[in-house]
């Protein structure tokens, strides 16, 4: 049973979940119904992308599983992710005009190459940078709503040990890396 439910709550904390839910709550709290639904839609496009190239990579016989578990399709899918949220960003900032969501996908592309920059010392957990940056966001939402992200963080952390994927000083690692992707985003966009 614990197994189980572990799973659950690490698919429900996945970055590709998180981190656009709480930029949706972000825009809709700040009365951009419209920003929200472009981004939905652009949420929906990437992850959509990143499951192309996941599937493509088991097709052709390189990764095992879609979840890119071991070390070489994880390096893999990390420098892919790098590429395609620094072009995101460029995207949205070129043509969206939206300078919050540009440095939201910088912010992740960064998360994911420091991930990659630090992998001799620790197996950062990107689940753990991205809920905890999910949560930074939410603070400025309303402190509940913040409180419930860090909860969220919580319940992560506990399935990623549980499940064995990470030990603590990887969670830790990514939790501070997280919060200061968070912060970074704050007083960039004058949320703070």
């Amino acid at each position: 049973m614990n197994q189980a439910f572990a799973r659950a709550v690490s698919i429900f904390g996945h970055p590709m979940l998180v981190l656009p839910l709480a930029a949706l709550a972000v825009a809709i709290s700040r009365g951009q119904g419209w920003a929200a639904a472009w981004m939905a839609l652009g949420f929906a496009l990437f992850a959509a992308v990143v499951m192309a190239y996941s599937w493509w990579q088991v097709r052709r016989g390189r990764w095992a599983h879609v979840d890119a578990s071991n070390k070489g399709e994880r390096r893999s899918l990390n420098r892919f992710l790098v590429v395609a949220l620094v072009v995101a960003a460029i995207l949205a900032m070129r043509y969206g005009h939206n300078r919050e969501l540009a440095l939201g996908l910088g912010l992740s592309a960064a998360m994911i190459a420091l991930a990659m920059l630090t992998a001799r010392w620790w197996k950062l957990s990107l689940h753990m940078a991205f809920v905890v940056f999910a949560a930074t966001l939410l603070w400025s939402v309303a402190w509940w709503a913040g409180l419930a992200g860090f909860a969220c963080a919580a319940a992560v952390a506990w399935s990623r040990l549980q499940l064995q994927r990470h030990v603590p000083r990887d969670l830790l690692a990514g939790a501070v890396t997280g919060l200061l992707a968070g912060i970074a985003f704050l007083l960039a966009s004058g949320m703070a």
